[in-house]
């Protein structure tokens, strides 16, 4: 008899999760749900309560700075002042109180209540423009002025009934806020139109003007001991303690302001009344006495607003207590319910832990076998098959074992399924990196031998040509003789490209440093049409010798580009310059149509990241030989649109482990750098600063076949090939080197001693600018 498997060896993976996932959900729901919902509620009330208070704090404060700008603009609006200094610094505080107002708006909770007070507010606010404009002129004048800004702090102080969440007494905590506020207010206008009446020249008060204000203000003093009264009513012991201390505080201060200005007056010989009490001040001025006999009694603007201004200040500091006691017990209550909630949803979060514990036995058995699984396959995916890769793309392939081992994973179900095919996959991988190398490395193969068979053989045909050269002396046959020169010579650099693509290395290494100028020589005989390349500019830098036959190589690929994919009538100018950083830039400019910016994209990413060489490579043989040449010395390449007209500009940059400056004179290629850098030359700071360097745009085709009659053959980027009549003639002065780079005087024939790459270049310098 068969041994029986377990209830759930063969479940499903989904089947396994729900019933490891039944258990905790159920228990959870039924443990912790009603009370986590219930502190989440409590919580979000609370938070509630913290922005309503938070917004009854920007209420006050906007208020109290609202009525304060009524009273301070009182004297420079009746003298005519209307942009006095302290006019314009009193608005510029209200209207930052009405930004921080609006703030708190919207952190505030859409209740209907609250949401009927912010309109009456908006309402207000709506007329403050008008009331500002219109103050103490015919359009409102008198204490029509002062009670105006009513429409805008009446409102704003009734949001204070709002407040009260967390306390012991809601409906007294916003009552107190709301008798203070009243009294604040009241005080505030008893400043202003007492001031008022002051400073404005009763004479020109229209008839019954007068004592309209003085009902007023008798009126508001009422009023602020009615606010008095009503805060002792609904205030504590303590709120009322806090009031007289900072009533006398107040007094405090008010006579040593006496004492400071009767020094003053003494000091400056003038006569000074010490003003009577503030009770006295309101008694004289309400009874209707003339300002000169105010005076006579000390009862001065200023005496009076600076009294009064204390008292103001004072019941300010009031309010401001209430609404952060208030805005601390609502943040009291807010944590107090955050850490219920957190307590609950953590009971409710260990409940189903002990679940998941007791349902561990039901996923063990799975659990193991997946996480033995999603550690294999990730091994394999990110450590053994890439290395089995790396090791069979190389070049020359090692012997590499390709045998796969088998992930350690023996059951039948899903999880056993997905380890057999994990191990399908990874051996069909191998097998066919196994298959690519092999391919890969044939084909290197053969290029390496058909090379260097044509290689013997055009050496050969080389002194052939130089010895038949040597003794023509008919000018039209040394003609002929050279062009046949120019084409064995690419030839020659067609076969050494199949090396390159071989993964190998010149046989023959140049064994000392050569000047710059002798390499660009060197690569421009190697070019068809070497009488169009114009040098200019050239500084005085010698190449290591380990890098001159691979650099030469790269420029005249270059070069054969340039040249090949512009108009034959147009000159290719070649331009060098040292950085500061002892790098030299060497610049290849020509006057083809261009590539689309697309193009030159995909161009440039393959010049610094050269791909592996597969079919696509041997259809851009020179794009892929200069990115392989100059990967191998830590030259960067890149090409870009020429600036302010068509072509190309090939960038060439060699880092200073090849090069090294030759003389010790000052250099003159540092100032036609600073001459560039001045004109904005594209590309130029972005190297100088060495941050990303892509404002280059896109180049001509890599190809070597050009024609001058006939259509044109496509590039291998999808583009055809110019014809001449792409171009326009060029203009009767030729091309010229840019100004600011110093010319390179053409050196004597011969004088450069190049092995190889320079078969005819004594005979045949390149144009110097």
């Amino acid at each position: 008899m068969s041994k029986l498997r377990p209830l759930t060896g063969n479940w499903r993976v989904a089947r396994r999760l729900q019933a490891i996932l039944l258990i905790p959900v159920l228990v959870a729901l039924a443990l912790g749900g009603v009370r986590v919902k219930n502190s989440i509620d409590t919580l979000r009330d609370a938070n509630d309560a913290v922005h309503v208070a938070e917004l009854v704090q920007a209420a006050n404060a906007y208020a109290s700075d609202a009525i304060n700008e009524r009273d301070v603009s009182v004297i420079p609006l009746l003298e005519g002042k209307r942009n006095a200094p302290a006019v314009l610094a009193a608005r510029k505080v209200t209207d930052a109180d009405a930004a921080a107002f609006d703030r708190a708006v919207a952190r505030a909770p859409r209740t209907a209540g609250l949401t009927r007070r912010i309109e009456l507010v908006r309402a207000g606010e709506k007329q403050l423009p008008a009331v500002r404009a219109d103050a103490f002129t015919s359009k409102l004048t008198g204490v029509q002025t002062e009670e105006s800004y009513h429409a805008v702090q009446h409102p704003l102080m009734e949001i204070s009934n709002e407040l009260g969440f967390g306390s012991s007494n809601q409906a007294s905590f916003g009552r107190t806020l709301y008798a203070m506020s009243l009294t604040q207010a009241a005080e505030s206008l008893v400043r202003s139109i007492g001031t008022h009446l002051l400073v404005e020249d009763r004479a020109a008060l229209s008839e019954g003007e007068l004592q309209n204000q003085l009902g007023s203000f008798s009126s508001y003093a009422y009023l602020e001991q009615v606010g008095l009264q009503e805060y002792a009513g609904a205030g504590t012991a303590g709120d009322m303690t806090r009031l007289r201390a900072a009533l006398a505080d107040a007094q405090k201060k008010g006579v040593e302001q006496t004492t400071k200005a009767a020094e003053q007056a003494k000091a400056a010989g003038a006569t000074f009344v010490v003003p009577p009490s503030r009770a006295k001040m309101i008694s004289e001025i309400a009874g209707g006495k003339s300002t000169e006999q105010l005076a006579a009694e000390g009862i001065t603007p200023e005496s009076f607003f600076a009294a009064h201004a204390l008292v103001f200040d004072a019941y300010r500091s009031i309010e401001v207590r209430l609404t952060d006691t208030a805005l601390a017990d609502a943040r009291k209550v807010a944590d107090d319910a955050r850490r219920d909630a957190i307590v609950n949803g953590s009971l409710a979060l260990g409940a189903v832990l002990v679940a998941v514990l007791l349902a561990a036995w039901v996923a063990r058995s799975m659990s193991r076998g997946m996480r033995r699984l999603s550690a294999s396959a990730i091994a394999i995916a990110e450590q053994r098959l890439p290395a089995v890769i790396t090791q069979l793309s190389q070049a020359v392939p090692g012997q590499v074992d390709t045998k796969v081992a088998p992930i350690p994973i023996t059951t039948t179900d899903e999880i056993g399924e997905v380890a057999r095919a994990f191990d399908h996959v990874h051996r069909e991988a191998v097998r066919l990196a196994a298959e690519q190398a092999l391919l890969r490395g044939n084909i290197n193969t053969i290029f390496t031998n058909l090379s260097r068979r044509n290689q013997s053989l055009i050496e050969r045909q080389l002194a052939l040509i130089t010895d038949l050269e040597g003794r023509e002396a008919d000018p039209e046959q040394l003609a002929n003789l050279f062009r046949l020169d120019h084409l064995a010579t690419r030839v020659r650099r067609n076969g050494e490209n199949l090396l390159v693509l071989g993964g190998e290395r010149p046989t023959q290494q140049w064994d000392r440093p050569l000047p710059l100028v002798d390499v660009l020589r060197a690569a421009a005989s190697e070019v068809e049409q070497y009488e169009r390349i114009e040098m200019a500019g050239i500084p005085e830098t010698e190449i290591h010798g380990r890098a001159v036959t691979d650099l030469v190589h790269l420029l005249a690929e270059l070069l054969e580009n340039a040249t090949a994919f512009s108009s034959p009538r147009s000159a290719v100018r070649v331009t060098a310059t040292r950085l500061p950083d002892t790098r030299i830039m060497i610049e290849i400019h020509d006057k083809g149509i261009g590539l689309a910016p697309e193009d030159f994209a995909l161009i440039n990413h393959k010049l610094a990241n050269p791909p592996t060489a597969d079919a696509d490579v041997y259809q851009h043989m020179g794009l892929f030989v200069v990115g392989r040449l100059a990967d191998r010395h830590g030259v960067r390449v890149q090409l870009r649109p020429a600036a302010g007209e068509s072509g190309t500009t090939s960038l060439v940059m060699l880092p200073g482990t090849i090069t090294w400056h030759a003389g010790t004179e000052a250099d003159a290629d540092t100032l036609a750098l600073a001459t560039l850098k001045a004109r904005g030359t594209p590309g130029l700071a972005d190297l100088l600063a060495g941050g990303p360097v892509d404002p280059f745009g896109a180049h001509e085709a890599w190809d070597d076949g050009f024609t001058t009659t006939g259509s044109r053959p496509p590039s291998p980027s999808g583009f055809p090939a110019p014809s001449p009549s792409d171009f326009p003639a060029p203009s009767p002065s030729g091309s010229t080197a840019p100004s600011g780079l110093p010319p390179v005087q053409p050196g004597p024939p011969g004088a450069s001693p190049l092995p190889r790459r320079t078969p005819r270049r004594g005979r045949r310098p390149a144009k110097d600018g």
